[in-house]
């Protein structure tokens, strides 16, 4: 019986997982990798391109330059996952069989799932910056803009990167202020949350940011409809905020693919184990990234760091051994806070974000819940590390895939 391994997604997890298991499995396996795109996205980009920090081109690069020799890239679209067949079939009808699928689908923005919001005021006075094309049209608005009420916005968790949102409300706050109009703007950051993030010690360190730098915070507005007409957000609960121009971040959802093929839940998220990255469909199913519906952040480091642990259970599973619990919700992002810092923020499912160092415990050189100039260099570095290391498989000196407990100021009985 041939040995087939079929990757669905080029984006991030899906390309970490193309490298390590090219470099893991020898020539008796046949490893293929589905994607609709031909070129690979730095999504974490796509927050400085209304700003003009980074242009589209920096942010954008051929797929096939990080898939490894070995590998069969496929470009196309998929039609539906046939679980009960093992195979994988496109929507011109090849079709590809597997021993094994990893599904990498990734998570995309719906803002068809918001009344109004798709309507004739989109990307006109209505913006995401969760797409490069939204991006890009925002920091064209933001060129001409005058001032007015800024909105930003994002509908519901889960979303990809949910500390971006008030990455953008801080970079704003120094945008308007370094153009010499802060005081013609009025920012407002509109949540479903209860304050600026999931966790208590990060929520209370961003909530001061947020009142130090004057933006209003909005909490519990649950988005149901945009009026773009008279510029009005309205919430469930028939509560309203009114703009000039609105930042928003749609809901976010899995692939529909997951949908056709009746394996996702309602937003189309792929039920996973989270210690073992196995899927709850079928054995024979992994999943990675923002296509999980794990309780953990969709972020860029996740994919990295459920990377090694699924493949060790992918090889694992085909020597019919038992599977690792090993990973451990790790997740850490960067947080831009305007004016050249940033803070930084580590955790996993059993603790909280907490003030310490990074990388190296008592060293660092990065600084946990406290703004830093290195911080915010770590941050701009970061796309060289993704380039060159992060998506090719690549170890990054000093991270560990599970969250290192030294190095970080922890109170007792603060797990969560």
């Amino acid at each position: 019986m041939a040995n087939n391994i079929v990757i669905l997604g080029a984006g991030t997890a899906g390309t970490i997982m193309s490298n390590h298991l090219r470099k893991a499995l020898n020539s008796d396996w046949t490893i293929t990798i589905i994607d609709q795109r031909k070129v690979h996205h730095y999504q974490p980009g796509y927050l400085f391109v209304p700003f003009d920090v980074y242009t589209p081109e920096e942010i954008v690069k051929p797929i096939e330059k990080f898939i490894p020799k070995g590998i069969d890239l496929v470009i196309g679209g998929v039609d539906r996952i046939r679980t009960d067949v093992n195979q994988v079939t496109m929507t011109d009808g090849t079709t590809y069989p597997y021993t094994v699928l990893v599904i990498a689908t990734g998570t995309d923005i719906a803002p068809e799932e918001i009344e109004g919001l798709e309507g004739p005021y989109w990307r006109k006075d209505i913006f995401d910056f969760y797409t490069l094309e939204g991006a890009v049209a925002l920091r064209d608005k933001l060129k001409t803009w005058e001032g007015g009420k800024l909105i930003v916005n994002f509908a519901e968790m889960p979303l990809k990167c949910p500390v971006a949102p008030l990455e953008f409300t801080f970079l704003a706050e120094a945008f308007f202020t370094e153009k010499g109009m802060r005081d013609k703007v009025d920012i407002s950051y509109v949540t479903p949350m209860s304050g600026a993030f999931t966790r208590p010690k990060a929520n209370e360190k961003l909530n001061y940011l947020l009142e130090q730098k004057n933006i209003r915070v909005v909490p519990d507005f649950n988005l149901m409809q945009v009026d773009g007409e008279n510029k009005t957000i309205i919430d469930y609960e028939g509560k309203e905020e009114t703009y000039d121009l609105l930042v928003t971040i749609p809901t976010n959802k899995g692939s529909d693919l997951m949908e056709r093929s009746g394996i996702g839940d309602e937003l189309n998220y792929v039920p996973t184990h989270k210690g073992t990255l196995q899927s709850k469909v079928k054995e024979n199913i992994f999943v990675l990234g923002d296509a999980t519906n794990l309780p953990t952040s969709k972020a860029g480091s996740v994919a990295h760091f459920e990377g090694e642990i699924a493949l060790e259970n992918i090889l694992h599973f085909v020597r019919n051994e038992p599977l690792r619990d090993g990973y451990d919700g790790h997740a850490n992002c960067f947080v831009e806070t305007g004016y050249g810092k940033a803070l930084m923020i580590d955790f996993n499912y059993s603790h909280e974000p907490v003030e310490g160092t990074y990388p190296l415990p008592g060293i660092g050189p990065l600084t946990l819940l406290k703004e830093s100039r290195m911080n915010h260099m770590g941050k701009l570095a970061f796309k060289w590390i993704y380039w060159n290391l992060l998506i090719t498989g690549k170890h990054i000196p000093f991270v560990t895939n599970e969250m290192n407990e030294a190095g970080k100021h922890f109170e007792t009985n603060e797990t969560i």
